[in-house]
């Protein structure tokens, strides 16, 4: 088995098995994006313990490179540090921006290596970036409202 097929059946795997589907409670942020190239669609909410990602959560539609790569972007970033969870994000989307000139990482990427053959395709590129930009943004939601509770409870203090 070559690498390119090894790589499909992991997209593959992760579009008909997904990780983290369906959307749980509790949550701190949600967020919602759509890549208007193909239609396909993603509501994730974020669930924080301090700096740690408690859980991601996501209910979406689309082809399966959108659906595999959130599923991956659950196991590379559920219940890990925000600042770790981000490492993975920031190496994520250098791969998928690399046009297939990007090494990946596969002790920072795990699973989404599988993915080094979709960024040659500059179409499909969203298709993979949108679970991880809703995360991004559903998380930098979750630490700005951390933020302004922390700061609320200290001028609040006596």
């Amino acid at each position: 088995m070559d690498v390119d097929s090894l790589y499909q059946e992991i997209i593959l795997d992760h579009y008909k098995h997904p990780h983290g589907a369906g959307l749980r409670d509790p949550f701190e942020a949600e967020s919602h994006h759509v890549n208007p190239t193909c239609g396909d669609e993603i509501t994730l909410r974020v669930h924080l313990d301090g700096s740690r990602v408690r859980d991601v959560s996501y209910d979406a539609v689309g082809c399966s490179i959108s659906q595999a790569s959130a599923s991956v972007m659950f196991d590379l970033v559920e219940g890990k540090d925000v600042e770790e969870a981000f490492t993975a994000l920031e190496s994520f989307t250098e791969l998928m921006q690399g046009r297939g000139q990007v090494e990946p990482d596969e002790d920072v990427l795990e699973d989404g290596i599988a993915f080094a053959g979709v960024a040659q395709f500059p179409a499909r590129v969203k298709c993979a970036l949108l679970a991880w930009m809703a995360f991004k943004d559903a998380t930098s939601q979750a630490v700005a409202a951390q933020g302004e509770t922390s700061q609320n409870q200290t001028q609040e203090a006596p």
